[in-house]
């Protein structure tokens, strides 16, 4: 779901470059109006307006050309978001929203080091949301960035969708460089199919209010098939059964519990042999890491698809529940 990374210091750093408006001139901006207007009943001089806004930033189309999943190590990565001040500061999130963390826990069976791991990663517990306006971002990725233009167009279309449904100011929305909105940073396509009202006001606020932003990240789990009370992942080591390279990490689970032991895959675990398991393989400080990720971890890579991603979620939560769980023994 997400396309952001350490990129607070990115866009501070990028967002300077000049801006240029959008050509609405150009043809495939004039079919994609014709589009909206067609399969949405959209307003044309709304839209002409809406868009007439927007600018083109050649700092999204630098920072969407190396995301740090690409090309950093996981002994990089790492170190980015499992720090002793993020946990600390998910373990301030944690005491501080118990109750509605708790609520929501109880509600969806997704358990409250998921949902903080997640808000940890994302947006450092709302103090990186992002610096472009939404309108901006999507609009230069759908016409500027041939690579992933279709992608963004859809993502487009939602956020203008969400706009008239919503009533919002389309560029009042803030977000990351890919259009990622608010504390979960969901995608436009993302809040309009899993934002929740967990607060029961009539509103889906993924900016202000964190019950809806847990709620909403819960509803995101359990639509993506999150099984409650089950493992993510656990660590390995390779015994000397194991031969041939290490396979190349993808994000579903293409073996099992028994099929990996009998390879020379020695982990621990509570799952029987037939259940789902894929070995995982990251450079770490001392050399190569070795993890089996089980349905769940794959889920988290829904949110971003991404295993050094996922396991960053894993690990935060973790810590933080180890220092949450200290202070109440």
């Amino acid at each position: 779901m997400t396309f952001r990374l350490a990129t607070g210091v990115v866009i501070l750093l990028l967002s300077a470059s000049p801006a240029l408006a959008v050509d609405l001139g150009r043809p495939d901006v004039e079919s994609f109006i014709d589009s909206m207007v067609k399969q949405h009943d959209y307003d044309r001089e709304t839209l002409l307006e809406i868009l007439g806004q927007a600018e083109k930033k050649q700092s999204v189309l630098d920072a969407i050309s190396r995301p740090a999943e690409g090309t950093l190590s996981w002994a990089e990565y790492r170190p980015i978001f499992i720090t002793r001040e993020r946990i600390n500061a998910g373990a301030g999130f944690w005491r501080d929203n118990r109750e509605e963390l708790e609520d929501i826990e109880q509600r969806t069976g997704v358990p409250i080091e998921i949902l903080v791991g997640i808000i940890g990663v994302e947006t450092y517990y709302g103090r990186i949301t992002g610096g472009y306006r939404v309108l901006d971002a999507l609009t230069t990725l759908a016409f500027y960035y041939p690579p992933r233009s279709k992608f963004f167009r859809r993502e487009l279309e939602q956020f203008l969708l969400l706009v008239r449904e919503e009533g919002m100011d389309p560029v009042d929305a803030f977000g990351s460089y890919a259009g990622a909105m608010g504390r979960p940073q969901f995608m436009p396509s993302s809040f309009r199919a899993y934002a929740v009202d967990s607060t029961g006001d009539g509103k889906r606020d993924i900016w202000n209010n964190w019950k809806d932003v847990a709620g909403s990240i819960a509803n995101y789990f359990n639509a993506h098939g999150w099984r409650t009370g089950e493992e993510v992942t656990v660590q390995a080591t390779i015994g000397g059964r194991w031969s041939g390279p290490f396979p190349k990490n993808i994000l579903k689970a293409e073996d099992t519990v028994g099929s990996l032991s009998e390879m020379g895959v020695m982990f621990s675990t509570m799952k029987g042999n037939e259940a789902a398991a894929q070995l995982l393989t990251l450079e770490g400080d001392d050399g190569d890491e070795h993890w089996v990720g089980f349905h769940n971890f794959f889920v988290i890579t829904r949110y971003n698809r991404s295993v050094m991603y996922a396991l960053a979620v894993h690990q935060l939560g973790q810590e933080i529940a180890l220092v949450v769980r200290g202070d109440a023994s």
